[in-house]
């Protein structure tokens, strides 16, 4: 039985992910070992769903969550993508720490 609540939404947080990502269908299809675009086309149409084995590849492959993914909370404290992007630049960008840290209240100048 398809549950009508996530009809079409997984798809359409693809789509997001994916173009948030800079990917065409094409490159995501290659990332994820899918042949060709029509699949990945297919999921954001909502025509039809990812199969539960690929939720990982395809999480991996856009640097989301699969609750992110699939539009669910499993917790209030969990990250948005936004968050996670920030902390990930801070954590590469180590001799900006300090002054972030600084902006935040969290350390004195």
């Amino acid at each position: 039985m398809k549950d009508k609540n996530m009809e079409g939404k997984v798809g359409g947080n693809i789509r997001k992910y994916r173009e948030k990502s800079g990917l065409t269908q094409s490159q995501l299809a290659k990332k994820i070992g899918v042949e060709g675009s029509s699949r990945i086309s297919n999921w954001e149409q909502g025509a039809n769903n990812p199969p539960a084995d690929m939720i990982a590849d395809i999480c991996e492959a856009l640097n989301v969550s699969a609750s992110e993914l699939l539009g669910i909370r499993l917790a209030d404290d969990e990250l948005t993508a936004e968050e996670k992007s920030v902390i990930k630049e801070y954590r590469t960008r180590t001799s900006m720490q300090h002054a972030v840290k600084v902006l935040l209240g969290i350390e004195n100048v």
